[in-house]
């Protein structure tokens, strides 16, 4: 039958799967009851009649797709990951209009046909627990600055004199301060300040916590990208975790795309120029933009590739742009000197290839 391709809508309880062939015509299509293993399982006995030659292409939600991302990895299929953006020119495209489950499936397989260089899906290793744990200490931060805004709208009324300094409000120093002040008012507003005091100290403990956990599980990961001017702990878990294995990108110039600092052409006859990319993974924007900040203070090499950069005619942000642009090739060669340390180690920072082959044959025969 040739290479077919099997395009999934995920949902919390549905799962819409529909078939199409290298021509991107749709065969057949099938919908799951439920989401669990034996459902996935199920879904591999009825793409088994469509011959070996197959891939899944599933929409990048990974919050719907994961479990089911990995019963399929398991059962020995590969895998491919749609951007969303991808399904809009897709669903553009075809003869059907409106919006549903199997119109969004046919839009997933027929955008994953025609992009050749979509990254793949992997099974959770040690990247992902990094990310699940920065989101948790991200989570926790933007708690505390919730209830830190709050208390200072209550010490405010208070005391109008009362205004803490910048970014003092996460110290014990001044929690205890504060707390020892508010013990001699009365009143609701200064118990409810009271109360704040206890839950932002107890943010701050819980805070700690995580970023020593991130520390302790990123240094054994990492040491070649710890070694870069200006990427502690937090950066370099936030890069590895956002990551999912760097030997899913083909060359550092797929890997800068995918980072959002390879630069867009927007240039027509003699005037060639570049504008920034809006597009790409933002959480690696970031990271990188922090790094880049962090070298244009203190790093002498970046500073003076800022200096030659507008002494050429670059304005401030552009050259910080095309700093962005070589750290991702520093970052892209740390991350790869990592895996290369890790899988000589035995323990790949995705996953171990070997231990992979292994559950992909027993889950595939269980599945027979």
């Amino acid at each position: 039958m040739g290479m077919v391709i099997f395009g999934i809508d995920a949902h919390k309880r549905t799962h819409t799967v529909v078939a199409v062939d290298e021509n991107g015509r749709q065969l057949d299509m099938r919908t799951t009851t439920q989401t669990t293993t034996s459902d996935h399982l199920e879904l591999v006995r009825w793409a088994d009649r469509f011959g070996p030659e197959r891939s899944w292409a599933v929409e990048d939600c990974r919050n719907l797709s994961r479990r089911l991302e990995a019963d399929l990895l398991r059962s020995g299929e590969r895998i491919v990951r749609v951007p969303p953006k991808l399904m809009a020119h897709a669903r553009d495209a075809g003869r059907s209009y409106g919006k549903s489950d199997p119109i969004d499936a046919l839009a997933i397989a027929r955008a994953a046909l025609r992009e050749q260089d979509l990254p793949t899906a992997q099974l959770d290793g040690p990247a992902r627990e990094l990310r699940v744990l920065i989101d948790h200490r991200e989570h926790l931060v933007a708690e505390r600055t919730r209830h830190i805004n709050r208390l200072r709208w209550h010490l405010h009324e208070i005391d109008p004199a009362w205004d803490p300094k910048p970014q003092s409000l996460v110290t014990d120093k001044h929690l205890r301060i504060i707390a020892t002040r508010l013990a001699d008012t009365c009143g609701v507003v200064g118990a409810i300040a009271q109360d704040l005091v206890a839950r932002i100290h107890a943010l701050t403990l819980d805070i700690r916590r995580v970023q020593v956990e991130i520390t302790q599980r990123v240094e054994p990961l990492a040491p070649a990208l710890l070694a870069i001017h200006g990427v502690a702990a937090i950066s370099a878990a936030k890069i590895i975790g956002e990551t999912a294995g760097i030997g899913r990108f083909y060359s550092r110039h797929a890997f800068a795309r995918h980072n959002g600092t390879a630069p867009l052409p927007v240039w027509s006859g003699n005037q060639r120029r570049h504008r920034l990319s809006r597009v790409g993974n933002r959480q690696l924007n970031a990271a990188l933009h922090r790094i880049a900040v962090t070298q244009s203070r203190s790093h002498p090499e970046a500073i003076a590739y800022l200096e030659r950069r507008v002494g050429t005619g670059n304005t401030r942000t552009e050259a910080i742009r095309a700093l962005k642009r070589r750290l991702s090739d520093v970052v892209y060669r740390a991350l790869v000197e990592d895996e290369n340390t890790a899988r000589a180690r035995g323990e790949l920072v995705g996953f171990d290839s070997v231990t992979l082959a292994v559950e992909m044959s027993t889950a595939h025969a269980a599945t027979a």
